[in-house]
């Protein structure tokens, strides 16, 4: 046996364990970057670090403080709240109290949020500011549980210290708790069983009510050691972390970060990204597809403003960058030498000058890979990244299976598939093509729902992912679809959805949403939401400058513009999955309408409920109707 696979079957019980041992470890390096905003509310961001041994200060004392208020091993503590590093700082306490995280996005509404706060019986809500605490009193009737709220910015909230009462009073309390009990964290700690509940993880549902996923602390302590026997990161990195951490991709990188010691900067507003990167300058970082998209999207527009010579250089030079990439990544896989031919070389250098650079540099010039999970990445954005020096590795798992379950292992990675499993975690495909998996990464179950469980867990252990796809003779997984998303038309055709709206937005830089339509009609249809800012930059270019975005999308001419690419797109479709016709949406879809999970997935049933008529309408007068 390996010593990798020694090294994770002989895990620590817990990630509170990891953490104790780690500011043990490197109580001086430092942990954690965040931004604090100018206090004039204009210029940049001022930002600060916390060493190992600064944010275990204040880990200890959020859980004495939890554990002061009467919160008990496996009680869960519920968080809502964005991305920050409070949100790190606070689910660590929670865990080294020996309690268990029910994660809340912060963009959940009162209704749903009331349901989770419910079902998880949360005794404690750390909420982020006053709208997350009103959610929570607005429901106080419905959650008999809920005895405390700890807010973390408490600006304009009135604390009574009993039901509200802020971070730097909880804190407050817990430092007063070890004076009188120096060891009480340390015992808690050192009391945590593998099997112990850690986090409960809401799915957001495409239909009816989240269930929430019962993940012990083993899922977190084999996370944690598997992210660094993969080699993908050392104590040199800096990593950008940005994603939301109520979602399992977020939460899996803070264990990933705890056993490997490297430093994160954490900020979650979104909007912030593109200015962050230049002052963060990570070396690593996650992110979903719908980031690189937009960066793309963004880089094609820029292009294009320059003109017409400046927009055919950089179409040359996403040419280039693709050819490169495939000739490289199929040399490495045949010799091990990513090497390239030299007239090939010779051209990817001048591309390399005129665009790729400038793009490199948008990401903070010392990115060395980012790693893209949560929902597919079209294969020609991913072959455009690498080939201009962003190596972007696929990984894949689900909430059920602590998120991390097959990563593309670093210089021998492949664009199109998801990589390798992780050391530990082992994986079959079933006779209908449906991904399976086992190993320690894998959930208790769902919360309170033992016929669901049922349904997707074995008695053997293997857990029944929903996806389908394909493992190549030397262990890499494509992931084509999900197996309820797979359309088949009347004429008995299958179609997977994903892979033709991925090919769609490689080829359409002005798209920024796209659902394909078929199941059970004699013809593809789909519905497009369109890129705003890209839309508009093409707009002023087109004399239609000061037109509104619902009033472009109306405009014929930007239905010809879009119609070409559906044309592109169609030249390399089998007949049965070509899109016959298209409807371009009014807006683009968001979280706030539902359409959108929060880690930016298609919510496939809401969209074409919400947009039933337009559907049927490009149905209309066919033989079908």
């Amino acid at each position: 046996m390996s010593d990798t696979q020694t090294q994770i079957e002989n895990r620590p019980p817990s990630v509170a364990t990891l953490f104790l041992e780690r500011v043990e470890r490197t109580p001086d390096a430092e942990a954690y970057r965040y931004p604090v905003p100018a206090a004039s509310g204009a210029g940049p961001d001022d930002w600060k670090s916390l060493s190992w041994g600064q944010a275990a200060e204040r880990v200890y004392a959020i859980a004495a403080g939890l554990v002061d208020l009467g919160v008990q091993a496996e009680e869960r503590v519920a968080l809502a709240s964005s991305t920050r590093v409070e949100w790190i700082l606070a689910d660590l306490g929670v865990m080294c109290a020996g309690a268990a995280t029910t994660t809340v996005y912060p963009q959940t509404n009162a209704d749903e949020s009331a349901f989770i706060l419910s079902d998880s019986e949360s005794r404690v809500l750390i909420a982020e500011d006053a709208a997350q605490l009103a959610k929570a009193v607005e429901r106080r009737a419905e959650l008999p549980n809920l005895r405390h709220v700890v807010v973390i910015d408490a600006t304009g909230v009135e604390s009574d210290g009993e039901f509200v009462l802020s971070l730097a009073e909880l804190e407050e309390r817990g430092k007063t708790h070890l004076v009188e009990h120096p060891e009480a964290v340390k015992e808690r700690v050192a009391a945590i069983t593998p099997t112990q509940l850690a986090t409960l993880i809401y799915t957001s549902g495409t239909t009816g009510r989240p269930k929430g996923v019962r993940l012990p602390h083993d899922n977190w302590s084999y996370m944690a050691r598997a992210i660094a026997a993969t080699g993908l990161l050392t104590p040199d990195d800096v990593s950008y972390l940005w994603l939301p951490l109520a979602h399992v991709f977020g939460k899996v990188l803070t264990s990933g970060q705890i056993e490997v010691g490297h430093v994160s900067a954490v900020d979650g507003r979104v909007d912030k990204i593109i200015e962050n990167l230049p002052v963060v300058q990570p070396t690593y970082m996650a992110a979903v597809p719908r980031i690189f998209e937009k960066v793309y999207n963004g880089v094609a527009a820029k292009a294009r403003a320059g003109g017409g010579a400046k927009y055919k250089i950089f179409q040359w030079a996403v040419g280039v960058a693709r050819e490169y990439a495939r000739t490289t990544q199929d040399n490495f896989r045949r010799t091990g030498s990513a090497s390239a031919p030299f007239g090939l070389s010779a051209k990817h250098k001048v591309a390399d000058a005129l665009v790729y650079a400038k793009i490199r540099e948008a990401f903070g010039g010392n990115l060395r890979a980012c790693v893209s999970g949560s929902a597919a990445l079209a294969p020609e954005i991913g072959y455009f990244f690498a080939g201009a020096g962003i190596h972007i590795l696929e990984g894949y798992g689900l909430t059920e299976s602590s998120a991390a379950s097959f990563v593309n292992p670093g210089e021998a990675y492949r664009t199109g598939t998801v990589g390798k499993p992780l050391p530990g975690t082992e994986v079959r495909i079933a006779d209908d093509g449906e991904i399976l998996l086992r190993g320690p990464g894998i959930m208790e179950g769902y919360h309170g729902l033992p016929e669901k469980t049922s349904e997707v867990l074995e008695p053997d252990g293997w857990f029944h992912t929903g996806d389908i796809g394909e493992l190549s003779a030397d262990g890499y997984l494509r992931i084509t679809d999900r197996k309820k998303d797979l359309i088949k038309t009347s004429g008995g055709k299958y179609i997977a959805p994903a892979e033709v709206e991925g090919q769609f937005k490689a080829v359409c830089p002005f798209v920024s949403n796209v659902l394909v339509h078929g199941a059970d009609r004699n013809f593809c249809t789909a519905l497009i939401a369109l890129d705003e800012p890209a839309l508009l930059g093409w707009a002023a270019e087109h004399d239609l400058g000061g037109t509104s975005y619902a009033e472009l999308v109306a405009d014929p001419r930007t239905e010809k513009l879009i119609q070409g690419y559906v044309d592109r797109l169609n030249e390399g479709l089998q007949r049965w999955q070509t899109i016959k016709k298209f409807r371009l949406l009014p807006r683009d879809l968001d979280i706030e309408h539902g359409e959108l999970t929060p880690s930016l997935k298609l919510k496939r049933p809401v969209v074409e409920r919400e947009y039933k008529d337009l559907i049927e309408e490009m149905y209309a007068g066919s033989r079908e109707a």
